[in-house]
């Protein structure tokens, strides 16, 4: 019989997270899933073994308290843009949420730590976004007796995403043609589902303790693929136009005002490195990769729900 674990998940309510906690509910973990607006997340206490704990993050006492007596932390927090232009945010939340988690991971005596990273993290890397996650996750592979493995992802798609459904949203905002930079940037898109069974398998594999592993899709694509992907499947019918360098630097720029922040310098500078590991990097969670043809135009199809939602939904706010 499993062993029932008992987990406390950090970032447990968004996009990536929801996914682990379905996951590990389903093998009848008991799961505490720290939030700081509880009643907008009730969604998750569908599963009988998961409770939502209101609190800050950012608060080590209220960590340690948390944690204490937890088998397994899952620290998913992350951001793709800031509120500023000068990385403080970045910093926030890559960098001084797992110091803080540190502290508590040692005054609770947590025994093991899975932390999400992104693919092409480096402390020399173009972006704020790359830098800091790379900060992070030294970070985190230092707490002092914890076991810490740490995943790179591509970029994550799959129903609900703030990704190929952010593109959706776009491209049924912008009439006739629609302007899109470094679209020669290269990914290897991996489905979420393929993610969470990424963390679940590893929690207790010894020979994963002190690794970081990349993780990538079954397939290489250019960002003009994916979006002409996007805008097939969805029957939108755009013109689309790949931005020159001068010309992407001006749009990123103007979003950088746009409410809800699209597309901002930092996301540029991201795409000056392409997104990719070159092979799978699953095989040894033992995973068959989903490649994004097979599920892209599943939710993303005329009629379907999460299409239906882009559609209805006010037009994103343009320059």
């Amino acid at each position: 019989m499993r062993k029932q674990l008992k987990i406390c998940i950090l970032g447990g309510t968004g996009f990536v997270g929801h996914r682990i906690a379905a996951d590990l509910a389903e093998q009848s973990h008991r799961i505490v899933i720290l939030t700081r607006h509880q009643q907008r997340h009730r969604d998750v206490l569908v599963w009988p073994t998961v409770a939502l704990k209101e609190g800050d993050v950012y608060d080590s006492g209220l960590l340690a308290r948390q944690f204490r007596g937890m088998d397994v932390v899952m620290n998913l927090v992350g951001i793709l843009n800031e509120r500023g232009h000068r990385g403080k945010g970045f910093e926030h939340a890559h960098v001084e949420l797992v110091e803080t988690i540190s502290t508590a991971i040692q005054a609770a005596g947590v025994p093991r730590l899975l932390h999400m990273s992104a693919l092409n993290a480096s402390t020399d890397a173009p972006s704020h976004y790359l830098r800091t996650k790379a900060l992070g996750e030294e970070s985190a592979h230092r707490i002092p007796g914890c076991n810490v493995t740490s995943f790179r992802p591509s970029v994550v798609f799959g129903e609900r995403d703030s990704f190929t459904t952010r593109f959706a949203q776009l491209l049924k905002s912008i009439p006739w043609k629609f302007p899109l930079a470094k679209p020669a940037a290269r990914f290897q898109p991996i489905h979420v589902d393929d993610v969470a069974q990424c963390f679940v398998r590893s929690i207790s594999r010894h020979n994963t303790f002190a690794q970081s592993y990349n993780l990538g899709g079954p397939k290489i694509y250019t960002l003009y693929d994916i979006v002409q992907l996007i805008n097939e499947v969805t029957g939108l019918h755009r013109r689309i136009v790949s931005l020159g360098d001068w010309q992407a630097c001006l749009q990123a720029a103007v979003m950088e005002w746009v409410p809800g922040k699209p597309f901002s310098v930092d996301n540029l500078r991201s795409l000056e490195v392409d997104n990719i590991c070159r092979t799978p990097c699953l095989l040894p969670f033992g995973i068959q990769p989903t490649p994004m043809e097979s599920v892209v135009p599943v939710y993303l199809r005329p009629g379907n729900d999460t299409l239906n939602r882009i559609r209805n939904a006010p037009p994103a706010p343009l320059p």
